[in-house]
């Protein structure tokens, strides 16, 4: 189980309550405005506003606790900055290709632990990314056009931007490559594949298989299958208990069986 759950926020031109003096309030006021949100320091008047967020990045402990309380009792989610224990919400630490945003959170365990993981990706993502990113955008009209069925084109974007694929994420060359591989892209066929699982542990999937599960469109599975594995699947993707009636999908089915030992 997941401790909390990503999603991510649209603030421009909202307000934003961000209360406190100190270095924590600072950071804070300046992510609230690198994304667009309207600052506003005092806790009562961003209530009025219709303010839907708040730092609380009070130094004093008491202020903290009764600014939270304050705005908890208002509906706001809260973020309390040191304090995890007083948030609704924590901040991740970003990696910024816009409009492609990486974010890594590790639920306030270690800021500092988030941080050194974005570095190391900051060193394998491309600064072509946002480009790719808007070139997919831009192209959305005409991949509709050519792959009319969903499954379809879910499958064949999967396959162009898989690794070694022409539009490789990973690459520089990609954002180019967008309107010709619409050209000259194949129809994709519809796939079965078995996976027998070895152990009840999601770990002992091979990178094959994991790829697989976040790429099916439907999920076969036997009743013993647990959920640690069902939950590598792609949340969107149907799942039927073998025996259950089900529809063919136009795209990927993975049949799971349960290790033998269950």
């Amino acid at each position: 189980m997941i401790e909390s759950l990503p999603l991510f926020h649209r603030i421009a031109g909202r307000p934003v309550i961000v209360t406190g003096s100190g270095e924590a309030a600072e950071a804070k006021r300046r992510l609230v405005e690198r994304a667009g949100g309207q600052v506003v320091a005092d806790l009562s008047q961003g209530i009025a506003q219709g303010a839907r967020i708040a730092f609380i990045a009070e130094e004093d402990e008491a202020a903290a606790r009764a600014g939270v309380a304050q705005a908890q009792v208002a509906g706001l989610l809260v973020n309390a900055p040191d304090r995890p224990m007083l948030c609704d919400f924590t901040v991740p630490s970003i990696l910024d290709r816009t409009p492609v945003l990486l974010a890594i959170g590790t639920g306030g365990a270690s800021a500092g632990l988030a941080k050194q993981l974005r570095l190391r990706l900051e060193a394998l993502l491309p600064q072509t990314l946002g480009a790719l990113a808007r070139a997919l955008l831009a192209a959305r009209p005409a991949l509709r056009a050519r792959f009319s069925d969903p499954g379809e084109r879910r499958q064949a974007l999967d396959a162009a931007l898989a690794q070694g694929g022409v539009l490789d994420p990973l690459t520089d060359a990609g954002p180019e490559r967008v309107a010709r591989w619409l050209s000259e892209a194949a129809d994709p066929a519809s796939e079965t594949v078995e996976i027998v699982l070895r152990s009840a542990d999601p770990d002992d999937l091979t990178l094959r298989e994991a790829r697989l599960l976040g790429s099916a469109d439907l999920i076969r599975h036997e009743a013993e299958v647990p959920e640690a594995i069902l939950d590598r699947a792609r949340a969107d993707a149907g799942r039927r208990v073998l025996g259950e009636p089900y529809e063919q999908p136009r795209g990927l089915l993975v049949i799971l069986r349960a290790a033998q030992d269950h």
